[in-house]
């Protein structure tokens, strides 16, 4: 017993500490041109202050690791279940891959253009992903459906910096 309840917790600090360290890797492109490029922007009112995106985002990244250890800690012996929490699993990757590339487009490049694209393809994703994770724990989903309205703000705030910039 005490050994499937230590593997649980090291998959829960596993999760966790993968999606933390997507936030780590994207914050080296936002901090290069926080003070410089993006302070020049020409911003839309409706922007939070500076200080809520970091708060904002660590929440994220640790319900993200939460919604992702209740899909891969999930119990099956079941062939077409397994395959189903796997591809659940590798999507969620997959949208991990484009929530970094999304800070390297729009703050390392300086390129709204590009960051509206990759968030759009990104919002479909976490999409997927509620559609594969729906299958497996209700509780993730509804973690990746607060992550999602999270991406339609910024997907606006996107859209609105590329116009007035």
């Amino acid at each position: 017993m005490k050994k499937i309840i230590l593997k649980n917790w090291q998959k829960l600090v596993l999760s966790i500490a993968l999606c933390l360290l997507a936030g780590v890797v994207g914050s080296i492109f936002t901090n290069s041109t926080m003070d410089s490029w993006y302070a020049s922007l020409t911003k839309p009112a409706l922007i939070p202050p500076s200080w809520v995106f970091p708060v904002v985002w660590t929440t994220l990244y640790i319900l993200m690791g939460i919604a992702l250890y209740l899909v891969w800690s999930k119990k099956t012996k079941n062939k077409t279940e397994k395959t189903k929490i796997d591809f659940a699993i590798v999507v969620f990757g997959l949208h991990l891959v484009f929530n970094v590339l999304w800070t390297f487009l729009f703050f390392f490049l300086k390129s709204p253009i590009a960051g509206l694209i990759e968030i759009i393809i990104l919002w479909i994703l976490i999409f997927i992903n509620i559609l594969q994770f729906s299958k497996i724990s209700k509780t993730a989903t509804g973690i990746l459906i607060i992550y999602i309205c999270w991406i339609s703000f910024a997907t606006v705030l996107n859209t609105l910096v590329l116009l007035l910039n």
